[in-house]
C-alpha cells in the first residue's frame, strides 16, 4: 500500500508513476478525496466520543433527581457516537479499497511502458555456437531420461512434467548449490508452507491484475503460492522488528501458478509450467537501505550464472511489468540458443514499503515510533534454470557438460550421458 502522507501531500508523484505504469490516475484523486472523508468522519467520530466522555462524568457528578433525564441523553448521545462510528469504518474501508488499488511509487529512473519497453543494463558472456543442429532442453531431456512430459501430462493434464534420473537430480544440486551461497551471504535458510491465507495473499499484492494466476482451495479459504516470497513477507507480519541488520531469508518451496493468459505460449518443455520448485531470497531491511540490499541481491544472482556459463542480460524492467507491489525490478534473462532469444530466468524486485504497510511490519525509530520496513526479493534458483544450463552445455551426441562449480553437487559427475538415441 502506498504512503497516505504521500498521497496526500504529494499526490503529483503518484499520478506520474500511474502514468509510467499504464494506470489510471482517476484513482488518485479518487483516494485523496476518500482520504478527506475519512479524517474527516474521523474527527467528527472523536468530537462526539469526547463529548460523550465528558457527558459521562456529568451525570456522575449529577444529584440524583437530575439523572434519570440526564442518563436518557446520554443514551441519545451513545447513539450518535455508534452512528458516527459506523459512518467512519465505512469511509476507511471505502479509503482502503481505493488506495490498494494504486500500485507502488516507482523509483526515479524506471522506465516507462509495458513489457517490451525495458532498458538493457548489460550483457554478459559469450552466446553459445554449436557446429551442429542443437536440440531444445526438451529433446536433450528426452535423450537424458532426465524430462517426461508425456506422463506428466497422463498424470496431471497440460504444463506438467516428471523430473527424473539426472533431471531430477540436476534441479536438486541447482538448488543445494543456491542454498550454499544463499548461507554464505547470510542468509536463514527457510522451509515455508504453501498454503496461506487470504489476508497474507493480498497483503504482498498477488491479488491485484494477476489474481488469476493463482490457485484457490475451494471451501478452505486458503491459496497456494506461486514464490515463498508471499510466505517470507507474511512471516512477521503484524511485528516490530530490529532490522539494525537487514533480516535475510532463503526460502525454499515448491510453486504453483495457473499460467492464466499464457494461452498456446511455451508449451513445450519447462519453461512455463503449473508447478515448481524455487529458492527465493527475501529481505527485511531499512527504506534507506533497500536500493544497496537491491544490488547485492542481483549480484548474488549475476555469481550464479556467470559460474554456471550462463550467457545473460540484466534488465530495467518497464514500470507497466513491474506488478502492483514493486517500486523497481530488474530482470535476469538467459540465453536460450533454440529459441534464439533471452528468457527470463531471475527477477529482483524492491518492494520498498508497500508489503509491510499491508501487512503492518515495522521497525522503532530512532524517536522512538514506528515506521514500515521495506521488502526485497529474488530467485536465486529455480527449475526453468535446467532449459539454459542443457541448452548452452549440449554436444553434437546428445551429451551435456555439468558447469565446473555443480560437479560437487551431483556426486563429481561431469557429463549427464544419453540413455536413448
Amino acid at each position: 500500500m502506498i504512503d497516505p502522507v504521500i498521497l496526500r501531500e504529494n499526490p503529483d508523484l503518484i499520478k506520474r508513476s500511474q502514468v509510467a505504469r499504464g494506470d489510471s490516475t482517476t484513482l488518485v484523486d479518487e483516494a485523496l478525496e476518500a482520504d478527506r472523508e475519512r479524517r474527516s468522519t474521523i474527527t467528527r467520530f472523536e468530537e462526539l466520543r469526547a463529548e460523550q466522555n465528558l457527558f459521562g462524568k456529568q451525570v456522575a457528578a449529577a444529584p440524583k433527581e437530575q439523572k434519570k433525564e440526564l442518563v436518557a441523553q446520554a443514551q441519545s448521545l451513545a447513539a450518535r457516537v455508534k452512528e458516527a462510528q459506523q459512518v467512519a469504518n465505512e469511509a476507511d474501508a471505502r479509503f482502503e479499497e481505493l488506495v490498494r488499488g494504486i500500485g507502488n511509487v516507482i523509483i526515479d529512473g524506471v522506465p516507462a511502458g509495458g513489457e517490451d519497453d525495458f532498458v538493457t543494463l548489460r550483457t554478459v558472456g559469450e552466446k553459445p555456437a554449436f557446429d551442429f543442429e542443437p536440440r531444445d532442453h526438451l529433446e536433450l531431456g528426452e535423450l537424458l531420461g532426465a524430462i517426461d512430459m508425456t506422463r506428466g501430462a497422463k498424470v496431471s493434464g497440460a504444463r506438467f512434467y516428471f523430473l527424473r534420473g539426472v533431471g531430477a537430480r540436476l534441479e536438486i544440486a541447482l538448488m543445494n548449490m543456491a542454498l550454499d551461497r544463499a548461507l554464505a551471504a547470510g542468509f536463514t535458510p527457510m522451509i515455508t508452507p504453501t498454503l496461506v491465507k487470504p489476508e497474507i495473499m493480498q497483503g504482498t499484492g498477488f491479488l491485484g491484475a494477476h489474481a488469476d494466476e493463482v490457485y484457490r482451495i475451494e471451501g478452505e479459504d486458503l491459496y497456494l503460492t506461486g514464490t515463498s516470497e508471499v510466505a517470507l513477507a507474511g512471516y512477521h507480519a503484524d511485528e516490530i522488528l530490529d532490522v539494525t541488520e537487514p533480516l535475510r531469508y532463503a526460502g525454499w518451496s515448491t510453486c504453483y501458478r495457473k499460467e492464466a493468459g499464457s494461452g498456446g505460449k511455451d508449451t513445450r518443455g519447462i519453461i512455463r509450467v503449473h508447478q515448481f520448485n524455487k529458492l527465493e531470497m527475501f529481505v527485511h531491511t531499512l527504506p534507506d537501505q533497500a536500493e544497496a540490499e537491491h544490488a547485492r541481491l542481483v549480484q548474488l544472482q549475476e555469481d550464479m550464472l556467470q559460474d554456471l556459463g550462463l550467457s545473460y542480460r540484466v534488465i530495467d524492467t518497464a514500470a507497466g511489468d513491474l506488478g502492483s507491489s514493486a517500486a523497481r525490478k530488474f530482470d535476469i534473462e538467459a540465453w536460450v540458443p533454440t529459441q534464439d532469444n533471452y528468457r527470463e530466468l531471475t527477477s529482483t524486485s524492491n518492494c520498498t514499503t508497500f508489503q509491510a504497510r499491508r501487512l503492518d511490519i515495522r521497525y522503532r525509530t530512532e524517536s522512538g515510533k514506528t515506521a514500515p520496513v521495506a521488502t526485497l526479493n529474488g530467485t536465486l534458483a529455480t527449475t526453468r534454470w535446467i532449459v539454459a544450463i542443457l541448452e548452452t552445455h549440449q554436444q553434437a551426441d546428445g551429451s551435456v557438460i555439468v558447469p565446473e562449480p555443480l560437479r560437487a553437487y551431483l556426486g563429481g559427475l561431469a557429463v549427464l550421458e544419453p540413455i536413448a538415441r
